[in-house]
């Protein structure tokens, strides 16, 4: 018999993907010039030429070598690689041993999830978030709790999380820098929320882990992003290079069981994420891209060409007398919408050609998410219509 809940996920696909779908079907109809699609985090800058380089290069090996399995943790060359620049840039000791390459941040989550949960569990996301979080926690058997951001700058609400800890509690999902808002947590707000995690382990006798997700790490503009481990032991970091190389579609990233975890736990946690590997089916993450990983994974993303587009968007919104939040990172703008309900609103935005996810599926109400991974003609060309649709308000 079919899984009823499979069923209504395929039913209901997730609104970004299914906004990013109707945008191509209106590019095909009225020109790809005419449709202003802020739809989906694709990168609009290519990867490094470095990346090009050693996918060159990788073709000349042997197809067997080349194409066949690796381990199912990843080439040990890769996870050195991984281990060694961990330890460069964060300066703490970073065991190849803790690294697990995977299948890009998604399966990265499903296998950390399945790894230190068990089903009736609860894991705390702060809202907004991304929401396929939801997703992978409930295909864990978890419920997913949500804590709503603070509200003037979308920082973590420390109290609000320690207030919805119960003894039911194994994971708290940090996302910095924030998709969908930019805003990167302050080491301040992470000390205190590791803190107040300390108490709660003290007070129910359990384990919280934090899963510190960061494909977002490299896009920053001036801030800083701290190294979750140094502040939290027990920490899981979620790393993708979709972002960072602009290899969404390659599928590529690693999981790290924190070494400042004590053994045997640590040691424990990443032998569970094996397994939950297996489980899962994922049996190693694609060879090639491990291979161009080992050689790239320290290039610098072209933060500059996101940085402009910011600057164009924020001056256009801001001159047409849009509310939004300043982004420290990531290439997303949280706008506020012109009306309460955000669907309704991005509705509106799509007859004027403009695709603007709606911050329902986010877990928040009133807002919509702009992502500016775009050519930056996209943004100057949107301007007459975010014009055109705020004095459609305003009438």
């Amino acid at each position: 018999m079919i899984n009823d809940r499979m069923l209504a996920l395929g039913n209901e696909p997730s609104a970004i993907r299914e906004l990013f779908a109707y945008g191509l079907q209106r590019k095909a109809e009225i020109g790809e010039e005419n449709v202003f699609d802020f739809s989906l985090g694709n990168p609009s800058i290519p990867a490094p030429d470095a990346v090009r380089q050693a996918i060159v290069d990788a073709l000349a090996e042997p197809a067997c070598a080349l194409h066949g399995y690796t381990p199912a943790q990843g080439t040990p060359a890769v996870r050195q690689a991984v281990a060694d620049s961990i330890q460069r840039r964060h300066g703490l000791e970073a065991s190849p041993n803790r690294i697990y390459m995977t299948a890009g941040a998604a399966a990265g989550l499903a296998i950390c999830l399945a790894a230190i949960t068990h089903p009736g569990d609860e894991v705390i996301v702060i809202a907004p978030y991304f929401p396929e979080y939801k997703v992978f926690i409930e295909s864990a058997g978890c419920t997913c709790v949500e804590v709503p951001a603070r509200a003037a700058d979308f920082q973590p609400d420390v109290p609000a999380i320690a207030h919805a800890i119960t003894e039911r509690t194994s994971a708290v999902i940090i996302d910095s820098p924030n998709n969908p808002t930019g805003a990167v947590y302050s080491r301040e707000a992470l000390e205190e929320l590791a803190a107040a995690l300390k108490e709660k382990e003290a007070q129910f006798g359990t384990q919280i882990y934090l899963i510190s997700d960061e494909p977002y790490r490299e896009i920053v503009y001036g801030a800083e992003v701290p190294w979750v481990p140094q502040i939290y032991a027990r920490t899981i970091v979620c790393y993708s290079y979709s972002k960072s190389l602009s290899l969404p579609g390659e599928r590529i990233g690693w999981l790290y069981a924190s070494d400042q975890m004590e053994k045997p736990e640590g040691d424990s946690v990443y032998a569970a994420m094996c397994g939950a590997g297996r489980a899962l089916g994922f049996v190693c993450a694609p060879a090639l891209f491990q291979r161009v990983i080992e050689r790239c994974l320290d290039e610098p993303s072209d933060v500059e060409a996101y940085a402009v587009n910011r600057q164009l968007l924020t001056e256009g919104l801001s001159e047409l007398g849009y509310e939004y939040i300043e982004p420290q990172g990531a290439f997303y703008l949280w706008v506020r919408a012109l009306e309460p309900d955000a669907q309704a609103f991005a509705e509106r935005a799509k007859a004027h050609e403009l695709l603007l996810v709606p911050s329902d599926s986010f877990g928040a109400k009133g807002w919509v998410r702009i992502g500016y991974c775009v050519d930056a003609s996209v943004i100057r060309n949107s301007m007459p219509a975010f014009k055109a649709l705020a004095e459609e308000y305003r009438s």
